[in-house]
């Protein structure tokens, strides 16, 4: 699929006390590894941890109230018809609150959020979502990027507003990104995935 916009970015839009409201929601909730499609982070042999630590290192909260949605919902209807996208989605999954620890050098290698398989309810992810939680100036490294390459061009993109804190990043789930080693400083983050029937 042709892109004109490979992300739509609101910078600094939500407030500062949302953000750290949903920060110290998640600190109280009990934090699990973050991993990617295949990996059981109950089940894994040594071999397999460490190969889930080269792609993807981090700590993760599942969290659904309503009014984290009623704040970004509207964002996405937004950003969705700005960027020209216009993808049909009618749910969101539960919002992952994700800890980026500088201590430990955690990161999210490159991967798209969108992959072949329809889910039970025959929808797809099709729009993606992260916001700051807090500032860039809080944390080292952990820039935020996608792959914008064509086939006869090279175009790793950084998106500089999405350490603003309250910068919310909206873009389509196929678009392949990642989040650099936190080098010092802790970077929180929420993310979350909208669905809908696959395109045709």
């Amino acid at each position: 699929m042709e892109l004109n916009n490979y992300y739509w970015c609101f910078q600094g839009a939500l407030p500062h006390r949302i953000c750290d409201d949903i920060v110290a929601y998640g600190k109280a909730l009990k934090e699990e590894t973050g991993v990617t499609f295949g990996y059981d982070p109950d089940n894994m042999t040594p071999n397999q941890q460490k190969q889930l630590e080269q792609k993807r290192k981090s700590n993760v909260v599942w969290m659904n109230p309503r009014w984290i949605y009623r704040e970004l919902h509207p964002l996405v209807h937004e950003a969705n018809k700005n960027a020209g996208w216009n993808f049909h989605w009618d749910w969101s999954e539960s919002c992952q609150f994700t800890k980026y620890d500088g201590n430990k050098k955690q990161h999210y290698d490159w991967h798209t959020d969108a992959g072949t398989r329809i889910n039970e309810n025959g929808k797809i992810r099709k729009l993606s979502m992260t916001v700051a939680l807090v500032d860039g100036s809080e944390y080292e490294g952990g820039d935020f990027e996608i792959n914008m390459s064509t086939p006869d061009r090279e175009n790793i993109h950084v998106i500089k507003e999405a350490k603003i804190k309250g910068s919310v990043t909206i873009f389509p789930s196929f678009v392949w990104h990642r989040v650099k080693p936190v080098t010092a400083g802790t970077r929180y983050s929420l993310v979350n995935w909208h669905q809908g029937r696959p395109f045709t």
